[in-house]
């Protein structure tokens, strides 16, 4: 079984119990403390080109639809 999210194997093992606690035990994902995995936009949910600067937490994507309404300029 190989899938995208571990909820989805999950769902087909509501009858076997054992077999539910064993797959979630090896296949939960891990709370991560570092990398780039534990900055994610807030908006989104995006992790790549994270702006964490004035604690704004958002991707490049969503910061240029809100920037105006969160008050910054662009001035070229």
């Amino acid at each position: 079984m190989s899938y995208s999210d571990y909820r989805k194997g999950l769902s087909q093992l509501q009858t076997k119990p054992e077999k539910a606690k064993k797959y979630i035990k090896h296949n939960f994902p891990k709370d991560r403390k570092f990398g780039n995995s534990t900055k994610k936009c807030r908006r989104c949910g995006r992790i790549g080109a994270h702006l964490s600067r004035y604690n704004i937490h958002l991707c490049r994507q969503c910061f240029r639809e809100t920037a105006l309404s969160m008050g910054f300029r662009k001035f070229s």
